[in-house]
This record gives structure tokens, C-alpha cells and sequence, in this order.
């Protein structure tokens, strides 16, 4: 009984690659959706504008702090800033590449070399993200009389941040089968 237990368990890694490539469509196809809603846009200005190779995107990068939007909060003079800074521009642009990601991703049976090249494209895209816990100063817990800030104290944008490596390792997994897929398809 023990052993086929153990024999159902090592016989999952095909199940686990197939959740694996689904959740990573789901959470492209999600996040990126999201994109072209005003608070989601408004919660990358920091990670975006403290980025050394995204800050470009924003028009007046260095200027956020005094703009920021809450999540859920609109206030009207924050929001035509963020507009004339290219933040939603900049979020949509991003929702377009997530969304288009997700599809290339799910479609790895039809078009297996687009698969491995979205998935390729993702593991540059966390590594990016990953990047945030060294330029955005908001994803560290700040100092505000707690004993418990800086590193390794990560804040809510820094445990948002910190599941890309998941995310890596899931289209590494998606990038190889494709491959594979591709390769059999030679023979």
C-alpha cells in the first residue's frame, strides 16, 4: 500500500508541469487584464519609476512620491499627474505584453517555439521584477518607530514581488517542455 502511494505521488510531475502552465496563464492573463484599471496602474508607479531600466516609460519619474493614488483612492489632481506622466499609458502597453504572453503561453501544442520564446521572455520579465527589491526603497518596511524594518522586512509591494521566483521557475518548466515539444515534432 505504501509503495503505490509513493508510485501515485512520483507519477504527478505531468500533472504538476500542466498546473504549473496553467497558473502562469492565469495570472498573465489576470495581471495583465488589470493593467488597464487605474488602480493597478497606480500600484507599479513605484517599482516603475525607481526601476533604472524602466523609469524611462514615465515622463516625470523622480516626481511620484508627491502623486501617489492608495489603492482604491482617486484623487483627481493625482490622477491627471499620473496621466501626463504616461502611467496608464505605460500599464496598458504592459497589460497588452501580459496578456499576449498568456495566450503564446496556453497555446504551446499549436505554436510551440512562440511558447518557449513567451516563456523565455517571462523568465527576463521576473528577473526584472526580482530587480525591484534592490531599486524600489517601498518594498522594504519602512522606519516608523517599529524595531522591525528595512531588510528583511519586506512590505506588502516586496512580498508582492518576491513570488516572481515561482513564476521564473514555472516558465523555465513551460520554456523546457515546449522545447521538448518541439524537438519530438522534428523526428
Amino acid at each position: 500500500m505504501k509503495h503505490s502511494i509513493i508510485k501515485f505521488i512520483a507519477g504527478l510531475d505531468q500533472a504538476g508541469k500542466n498546473l504549473t502552465r496553467l497558473a502562469i496563464v492565469i495570472i498573465f492573463l489576470w495581471i495583465g487584464g488589470l493593467k488597464f484599471f487605474t488602480y493597478e496602474a497606480d500600484g507599479i508607479v513605484p517599482f516603475v519609476a525607481n526601476s533604472p531600466f524602466m523609469s524611462f516609460f514615465y515622463k516625470n519619474p523622480s516626481e511620484y512620491k508627491k502623486h501617489l493614488n492608495k489603492e482604491g483612492e482617486l484623487i483627481a489632481t493625482n490622477h491627471l499627474w499620473q496621466t501626463d506622466n504616461r502611467t496608464y499609458l505605460f500599464s496598458k502597453g504592459l497589460g497588452i505584453f501580459l496578456v499576449l504572453m498568456a495566450v503564446l503561453v496556453a497555446l504551446y501544442k499549436v505554436a510551440p517555439i512562440s511558447s518557449m520564446i513567451a516563456s523565455m521572455l517571462i523568465i527576463l520579465l521576473t528577473a526584472g521584477t526580482l530587480s525591484f527589491l534592490i531599486t524600489t526603497p517601498e518594498s522594504w518596511v519602512p522606519r516608523l518607530g517599529d524595531a522591525d524594518w528595512g531588510f528583511p522586512f519586506l512590505s506588502a509591494r516586496g512580498r508582492l514581488v518576491l513570488k516572481d521566483i515561482a513564476i521564473m521557475g514555472g516558465a523555465m518548466i513551460t520554456m523546457s517542455e515546449s522545447a521538448v515539444l518541439y524537438l519530438r515534432r522534428l523526428k
